[in-house]
């Protein structure tokens, strides 16, 4: 494996006390060229830009879950009137083909509007990179394009998530991890470090999402809070109104700034905060300089995913002891997706277990997420993770490869005959 980090921003002129523009009640387009005219792109002149939005799924534009194309129409411009040499580039997640995910979002269109190439980035072999200091990862599977280009522009959209917190700047980076290694780190087993209490342990997805903010810090954050989603993210919460986009050189800042105007802290959300307890950028706001002075004016409230979940299906018994609230979530929506298939799988009474908390397991569970005990793991159907995604839910029920058929773009599994 080759050590690979990417190199400093040249945009950053202040590591100690990083800037942060913020572009509130004009649209898309001139908020992002207004947020960005507070930063010198001049060094980007000759230089090769791989702009990296969320356009992880088959979205419509103006939904909350993707990029706003007009985001990125205006991070183009921008990088081309600065004599950069631009191309917009995306790994969606399992069963989404990037092409098709940019045009459903309107960034196709932008793009070859203005000649500007579209990139599969999981087209080619991966490159395998080691992780310093990983707690819960050693090393990634990384899109080459990521190794290639002289800058990369993280530009997500404002999201509450259901597994994570919150999914700004820094987590849109996992979007450069090569095809399905990015639902690895959902499946990591807990570090060794891990606190023996499941109620308080740091989850292995937060500490992998902080490993990887190591080596993959953009150049530059554009994040587009034009039109959010609250509730549960990154795909079925409500979209959220906010006309906003931040921008900043250091990623954690322009979490750290975006989550106060999504009405929570850098310090709720797992990852920011571990991230910034190594270093690997500010997220305290009173070391952070923010243009106009007034902008906790533009904040509102994004609705948090929900902390405690009434989970109620006929014919299934949802076994729920001392669970947190990324299971719960992640079987709610399965559930709400899933649960007529399911009851084709699974005889009888289906029986589903998530948490820590079980003294006892009824043969043939369905046991969710890594901190149900070791003794029961064999009494029916165990699916690892913290917590597993729905498709390795719904693979580990009908025995076959599967994709979640809401985010990706497939055809639904194979019914039995």
């Amino acid at each position: 494996m080759n050590e690979f980090r990417l190199s400093e921003s040249p945009f950053l002129k202040d590591k100690s006390r990083p800037n942060v523009a913020i572009a509130h009640g004009n649209g898309a387009y001139k908020n992002t060229m207004e947020a960005l005219s507070h930063f010198d792109l001049s060094p980007a002149k000759g230089k090769t830009v791989l702009l990296k939005p969320n356009a992880g799924r088959i979205a419509e534009p103006n939904s909350g879950i993707c990029t706003d194309p007009e985001v990125v129409a205006a991070a183009i411009d921008a990088f081309n009137e600065a004599g950069a040499i631009v191309s917009v580039g995306e790994s969606p997640i399992s069963g989404v083909k990037a092409l098709e995910a940019l045009a459903s979002t309107g960034i196709s269109k932008v793009a070859e509007d203005r000649n500007c190439p579209l990139i599969d980035m999981d087209a080619r072999k991966p490159i395998i990179v080691p992780i310093p200091k990983g707690r819960a990862i050693k090393s990634l599977k990384l899109c080459p394009e990521v190794t290639e280009f002289d800058i990369v522009v993280s530009i997500p959209v404002m999201k509450m998530h259901m597994h994570t917190g919150a999914t700004i700047a820094v987590k849109n980076m996992k979007g450069c991890l090569w095809r399905r290694s990015k639902v690895v780190l959902h499946m990591l087993p807990p570090t060794k470090d891990a606190s023996a209490d499941p109620q308080h342990a740091e989850k292995p997805l937060d500490i992998a999402i902080a490993d990887m903010s190591n080596i993959l810090k953009p150049h530059l954050s554009i994040v587009d809070g034009i039109t959010g989603l609250e509730g549960l993210g990154p795909s079925a919460g409500t979209k959220k109104e906010l006309d906003v986009v931040v921008v900043s050189a250091d990623a954690f800042a322009a979490d750290a700034v975006s989550c106060c105007l999504m009405g929570t802290s850098a310090m709720e959300i797992p990852h920011l905060k571990l991230g910034g307890e190594r270093g690997y950028g500010i997220t305290d706001l009173d070391n952070i300089d923010v243009t106009p002075e007034n902008w906790r004016d533009f904040s509102s409230p994004f609705a948090k995913p929900p902390s405690d979940l009434s989970v109620e299906f006929p014919d299934i018994n949802i076994m729920d002891e001392s669970s947190c609230s990324a299971c719960q979530s992640t079987l709610l929506l399965f559930l709400k997706r899933y649960k007529d298939e399911l009851k084709e799988y699974l005889p009888g009474d289906a029986n589903i277990a998530i948490g820590a908390g079980h003294k006892d397991m009824p043969a043939g569970s369905l046991c969710i997420g890594n901190c149900i005990q070791k003794q029961f793991r064999d009494s029916g159907i165990f699916i690892p993770g913290c917590p597993p995604v729905g498709s390795e839910i719904l693979s580990a029920v009908i025995g076959e490869p599967s994709v979640d058929i809401r985010d990706g773009h497939s055809e639904q599994p194979n019914k039995k005959n």
